[in-house]
């Protein structure tokens, strides 16, 4: 699902200036490059994968442009499917995460490239974390819960979901996640909810079992669930409209636990947003929904070939490696191809299982669902 770091207001405005109008059409060989996730990702980009890139592609360039929040990027895609029925130039090759079966009927109209018939790489992909041959899984994360250990020693800190609920009501006011469409920890903590409400079953959840009836039996019970912690979290019921704003209040100590991104909170460790007295911890029952973050390329992108080039590369080992030794990722490639040396140091942050949930439609009756059920007070649009 998309990630997306800034507050609502910065994501908003972000959104807001990608549907300008822009000045010129895409030049030859710049690649235009968008995303919604995380600042940590758009630095990742910028200072890693750009000048590699570019160095090995004498004349591309590659130009990152952040779409703001995951608004920002759906503009994007609808931008781009206008220009496949005018046959004009969508300003757009490269989307550095996104779900190509949305919006609906995309990925029929040739929106997206083949990306299994397009890169030599391919073949190192995770078979796990293959879940359409439209998208290239670059790097995976997980959500797990962080803490403030010295406010709760390690000892106590809850490691089933029971566990969980219990401790948000015995400490009001200790406990935030983030709206789900403003961020994955969020959202995925939302996810973990439906899950347990479900049998702990993720095989329940598929691309292909949506239906309008479905989700509204399966989701109703999960509403129960988080209306009854609202009024435990923090400030009375208060939801954060980010990931990073979430880690912001726990570095802050405003809070003592929230669910998290695991590459995003090493990285706040490693950077010292976070201090290093925090702690992490995954549930043992049934961890957090996790997975890979999917690029696509645009079929009817001007630099259509050198953005196919550009999926390629983010497969390789140098990438790959700069994903677990500079995001605090792990690979989109299988550990086979990851260097002995790098896969006997980090082999400890990669869970054996990452439950996963479906997007498309899934995701809007998700999001719809709890804005209407959980926090119908809360303006999804503020």
């Amino acid at each position: 699902m998309k990630r997306r770091a800034f507050m609502l207001s910065v994501g908003g405005a972000a959104a807001g200036m990608v549907l300008l109008p822009r000045l010129s059409f895409a030049e030859a060989g710049r690649i235009d490059w968008y995303t919604s996730s995380d600042t940590n990702i758009l630095d990742f980009w910028t200072n890693i994968v750009k000048p590699k890139f570019e160095a090995a592609n004498p004349g591309v360039t590659l130009n990152l442009v952040d779409a703001g929040d995951s608004a920002g990027q759906d503009a994007i895609v609808q931008r781009a499917m206008a220009a496949m029925q005018t046959n004009t130039d969508p300003q757009a090759d490269y989307l550095e995460t996104a779900d190509p079966m949305s919006p609906k009927g995309a990925l029929e109209a040739g929106l997206y490239v083949n990306l299994k018939e397009s890169l030599s790489n391919w073949g190192l992909v995770n078979p796990l974390a293959i879940e359409t041959d439209f998208a290239v899984p670059y790097r995976g994360s997980q959500v797990l819960l962080a803490y403030d250990t010295t406010k709760l020693a390690a000892a106590d800190v809850p490691k089933t979901w029971a566990d969980l609920v219990t401790w948000i009501k015995a400490n009001p006011g200790q406990f935030i996640y983030n709206r789900p469409d403003k961020g994955g920890s969020g959202g995925n903590f939302v996810r973990r909810a439906i899950h347990e409400a479900n049998g702990r079953d993720p095989k329940a959840f598929t691309l292909d079992n949506f239906s309008a009836e479905f989700a509204e039996k399966s989701l109703a019970p999960a509403w129960e669930i988080l209306k009854d912690l609202a009024p435990s979290l923090f400030d009375n019921g208060a939801y954060t409209s980010g990931n990073t704003q979430s880690i912001q209040l726990l570095g802050q100590s405003a809070v003592t636990m929230i669910p998290a991104w695991s590459d995003q909170a090493l990285q706040a460790i490693s950077t010292g947003v976070l201090p290093e007295t925090t702690g992490l911890v995954q549930l043992t029952d049934l961890a957090f929904s996790g997975g890979f973050s999917r690029g696509v390329v645009l079929a009817n992108g001007v630099n259509k070939d050198a953005a196919i080039k550009l999926a390629d590369f983010v497969l390789t080992e140098e990438i790959q490696s700069a994903i677990l030794t500079d995001l605090g990722g792990f690979p989109g490639v299988s550990w086979d191809h990851v260097s002995d040396e790098l896969r006997a140091k980090y082999q400890d942050i990669v869970p054996t299982t990452i439950p996963t949930f479906p997007g498309g439609d899934w995701g809007s009756a998700i999001s719809d669902g709890w804005y209407r059920n959980v926090a119908p007070t809360v303006d999804r649009n503020a």
